[in-house]
């Protein structure tokens, strides 16, 4: 009797056989990768150059102060025996102050009254404001024992009343077009200035200049107050620019550029140039872009040289 044994194909064939398969399926997956790779986009939206007055300007501080204080003083030696007059009030100018009776009066008294009637002796000196302003200081009361020439109260004379702000000199240059400013308030009030004069010296350590700064104002400001000056370096009334967002940097920020758009499905990095930053936009100074030129406003970021983009409504 004949048993038929089953056939087995050899090792090598049956080896062979398999690592061809394995090829085959690894060959036929490869377009199907590269086509979805090849139809990726990145979505964006899209702007133009746009053309806008623009500035650089800078925010400095300016502190209100009295330039001017005047200086009350007794004009006799005697007793002060009125005071009319509170720290913080304000005085016009021949208000009276003090009244000081001296020292012959306090201790002669009314003697020589009595023995000439005429004469009418009383001994009483006035002394009074010599500017309007308000009394900053108060240094007597009465009572007081005081000496000729003795200094009673001060007084911030209110017309040497500005803002002064020390300006960094190498910026002197911008004060020819900041005859006008805005100081803002802490509390947000907007006073119009302008430059009234410049002080003679500079200071030693900061190299700073004070600037002082005359405001209209329809209340009374303190002194010692804070405000926000607005300096403008550069101004332009018409300026190519693009929103901040679509201009790209390095990380030192010394080389910029933007994705421009040379069909619907491709974005180009281009090199440009930055000038003035200002209200969320930026001054493209190079190269000169067209009104019809556009730029990829959001989503660029991180996209490569050609990259492939689809353009969505913002």
């Amino acid at each position: 009797m004949i048993i038929k044994r089953p056939y087995r194909l050899p090792l090598n064939i049956l080896f062979a056989c398999l690592l061809a398969a394995t090829i085959c399926s690894c060959s036929g997956g490869k377009p199907a990768e590269e086509d979805t790779a090849a139809t990726a986009q990145t979505p964006v939206t899209v702007t133009t150059i746009g053309n806008s007055a623009m500035a650089d300007t800078i925010e400095l501080n300016a502190t209100s102060t009295f330039l001017q204080k005047n200086y009350v003083k007794a004009n006799a030696i005697g007793y002060i025996q009125k005071v009319n007059v509170q720290p913080g009030h304000y005085v016009e100018k021949g208000q009276l102050m003090f009244t000081i009776k001296t020292k012959e009066a306090q201790s002669i008294g009314n003697t020589i009254n009595v023995l000439d009637t005429t004469f009418k002796f009383s001994g009483i000196n006035s002394i009074r404001a010599s500017r309007s302003g308000f009394v900053t200081q108060l240094l007597h009361q009465v009572g007081d024992y005081v000496q000729d020439g003795d200094q009673l109260a001060i007084i911030s004379d209110r017309e040497s009343f500005a803002f002064v702000l020390q300006l960094p000199y190498e910026l002197r240059g911008v004060i020819a077009n900041n005859q006008n400013l805005m100081l803002t308030l802490p509390d947000g009030e907007k006073l119009n200035g302008h430059i009234a004069s410049l002080m003679p010296s500079v200071d030693s350590l900061s190299q700073t200049q004070g600037i002082v700064i005359k405001v209209n104002s329809n209340h009374p400001i303190p002194e010692n107050l804070v405000a926000k000056a607005h300096i403008i370096k550069t101004a332009k009334s018409s300026a190519p620019s693009l929103p901040k967002s679509a201009v790209l940097s390095n990380e030192t920020q010394n080389e910029f550029w933007v994705m421009k758009l040379i069909n619907d499905t491709t974005a180009v990095k281009t090199s440009v140039k930055t000038g003035i930053e200002s209200g969320g936009r930026v001054e493209v100074t190079s190269p000169k872009f067209t009104p019809g030129d556009r730029i990829a406003v959001t989503g660029n970021y991180g996209l490569a040289d050609t990259a492939k983009i689809k353009i969505v409504k913002p």
